[in-house]
Parts: structure tokens; sequence; C-alpha cells
């Protein structure tokens, strides 16, 4: 099986006037199914690919117990926010993940207007794909957040017999020894799969410290609340409020208290920060031709199929 590593000068900014060259892996896949657009693009001063739901599970399901651990992020509104705010914070924590996808549905569009064709890959879905067509009720899965009640219906909902949990303390963020407590976690319990559900810039920070201390495998997910909705703690939007884009109306009306802020103070800042990245700002902690790029893309047809 091929595989092709990237280098951070090597990807596109979109910018008409920029000096480096446009990425492309020239991954050639086996079944036609599978072909899709293998660049890696800035959009809004984060790195993306422009892979779908099948095209993400595709990559994911080609890792194995075999390769270092590396982790996938799924930045939304919320995120990029954040990390025009606090970009030594937040950058380099996405900047080197593995894979990152898009999560939101009106960045897909602002991304489109600004000619990059990200699709939307919510990381909620994304969970709920690997587990209900992936993951099989052997196989060895790690989490770290959520509660024992979240565990047991994961449990029972999926049949999991070998599901390693770790539970950290709330203020993960300025706990560097429990954040280093959650990577050994990873390390003593090799799995192709842990999810890492504790919110963000809280997750990156344990799946980025897996990769400096070198010594975890498989992937790590870093996505936030999904075993909530998978367990149905909280409930997703309609389908056709996800379609129209109405999903985080539905979470303002659903948690008014907690959801206010996110939705009507900070989430419309994006559209002030895409102007500027339009106009050509950029994060101040940004340097794109940083060699920070950390994407592996497999070719060939994955190493095992969906569970029946």
């Amino acid at each position: 099986m091929n595989s092709i590593r990237s280098n951070a000068s090597s990807y596109h900014d979109g910018s008409e006037d920029s000096n480096m060259p446009e990425h492309s892996f020239a991954v050639n896949l086996n079944d036609d199914r599978w072909q899709f657009n293998d660049r890696v693009y800035n959009f809004l001063g984060a790195r993306f690919m422009a892979l779908d739901m099948d095209q993400t599970v595709t990559q994911i399901e080609r890792r194995t117990l075999k390769d270092s651990f590396e982790y996938l992020v799924t930045p939304n509104v919320d995120h990029l926010v954040r990390m025009w705010k606090q970009p030594d914070i937040y950058f380099d924590l996405y900047d080197g993940a593995w894979l990152s996808v898009c999560d939101s549905r009106i960045l897909e569009i602002l991304a489109k207007i600004s000619g990059r064709p990200l699709s939307p890959v919510p990381g909620s879905d994304l969970t709920a794909n690997l587990f209900e067509n992936y993951i099989k009720a052997d196989e060895t899965v790690n989490v770290i957040g959520g509660d024992e009640n979240i565990i047991a219906i994961m449990k029972d909902k999926f049949g999991l017999t070998k599901l390693n949990w770790h539970n950290p303390p709330m203020g993960l963020k300025s706990k560097p020894d429990e954040i280093a407590k959650c990577a050994k976690f990873i390390e003593d319990n090799p799995a192709r799969y842990t999810f890492i559900c504790v919110g963000s810039p809280q997750q990156e920070l344990v799946a980025r410290a897996c990769v400096a201390r070198g010594k975890a495998v498989g992937l790590g997910l870093c996505v936030g609340a999904s075993l909530e909705f998978l367990t149905g703690r909280v409930k997703r939007a309609p389908k056709w409020m996800q379609k129209s884009r109405l999903e985080w109306l539905h979470r303002l009306l659903s948690e008014p208290k907690r959801m206010w802020k996110r939705y009507l103070v900070e989430g419309p800042k994006i559209f002030y920060i895409w102007l500027k990245w339009s106009l050509g700002a950029r994060p101040s902690h940004v340097n794109s031709k940083a060699d920070t790029n950390r994407i592996e893309l497999k070719s060939g047809p994955a190493s095992s199929s969906p569970a029946e």
C-alpha cells in the first residue's frame, strides 16, 4: 500500500499572489468511487482537506495499529473564531492534525464563495457513521471524556466489549499533568480509534501531547460533544434543519442559556473574519510557509470493510 506524506510548503492558500505551489498528492486510487480532490486548502487561516464523508471514512479506515498516533480535527465556526482571537494557542493545534475536515455548513458556503470546494463532515455524523457501520463489537476503542451513563449507553447500544474509558477532570486546558495522564492512557491502551471528547482546545491538546510523546498508536478523533448526540443525551436538529444550515438555531432554542453567546455574539464574527481574510488578513500567529503539514494519505482499497 503506497503512502505519500506532504509538507506545509506544498499547500495552497488560494490567493492570486501566492508564491507557493498548488498542492497535489498525485494519489492513484484503485476504485473510482474514491477519486477525490486531494489538495490541501488554506481557508480562514486553517488547513482543510476537501473530502466528503465517505472519502474521510475511507482514509480513516486505512489506518492500522502499525501507524504512529495521529489525530483528526473538524473545525467549525466557533473553533475558527477562537483561533483568530488566540492564534498562539489554537493555530498549531489545528495545523498539526493529520486530517482536518469542515464541520460547518456555514463555513461550507463561505469556503465555496472563496473558491474552496469544502464539503461538510460534521464530527457528530462522522462518529455515528464509524460506530454504526465500521467499528466491530469486539474491537478495542478508547474514549476520553463523557461520563458513566454515556459509556454504559455506548456499550449497550453497540455491544462494545472492549471500550476503555478515561474521564479527566474539568479545567484540563490548564492542567498539563492531567493532559499527560490522558496521553499515557492512550499509550497504555492501543486502539485504532480514540475518541477525544473533552471540548476544544482540551481535546486537541491531548492529541498533540500523544504525537509529541511518540509512543501511542492509532487515530485520535477530536469530536467534542459527538457522544452526547450519539447516545441521545442531546438531540440533533431534524434533518431538514441540518440541510437548511439551521442546526445552530435548533441548538440555540434547545439550550438558550448555554448557547446564546456562542450563536448570537461570537458566531456572527465569522463573517467579519471572512471579510478580513478575503482582503488579505491572516491570524497573527500564522506562518503559511512553516513546515507543519502532517497529512498522510494512503492509496489502494481500505484495510477493512464496514461491519455487517
